[in-house]
């Protein structure tokens, strides 16, 4: 294995940010030192798979999450014809009931539900 010197099954603590990022994960190294003091509080010891999986779950689910997110937000700028991070909700909803996979008035409600501000505009750029 790449990290896996000694053939054990197991990389060293120091290694963990390296093989996240590896892995297409990107966590600062505060991120990594909190991960490493929940496994090995003493930063001394090697870590099993059954180790690693753990945090490399918790910082993918992080990066799925923001990934989304990033989509979400770039899919809205499509309809943000003044370039000003809004939208209009109306538009917004026409879009979403009439076009491609449609959603239902309920299911449109409920995902605008509290954003659209008193102009009918939605910020996206909060989201």
């Amino acid at each position: 294995m790449l990290f896996d010197r000694r053939g054990d099954g197991k990389i060293d603590s120091a290694q963990l940010g390296e093989v996240l990022r590896s892995l297409g994960l990107n966590p600062t190294q505060a991120e990594v030192h909190k991960a490493l003091n929940e496994v090995d509080p003493s930063g001394s010891k090697r870590i099993s798979f059954e180790e690693f999986l753990p945090i490399f779950h918790s910082f993918g689910q992080r990066k799925a999450s923001k990934s989304t997110n990033e989509g979400f937000v770039d899919g809205l700028r499509v309809f943000d014809r003044e370039g000003n991070g809004q939208v209009s909700a109306a538009e917004l909803r026409h879009v979403l009931t009439g076009l491609g996979e449609k959603m239902t008035e309920e299911e449109v409600d409920l995902l605008l539900s509290g954003l659209e501000d008193n102009q009918g505009q939605i910020n996206y750029e909060g989201v």
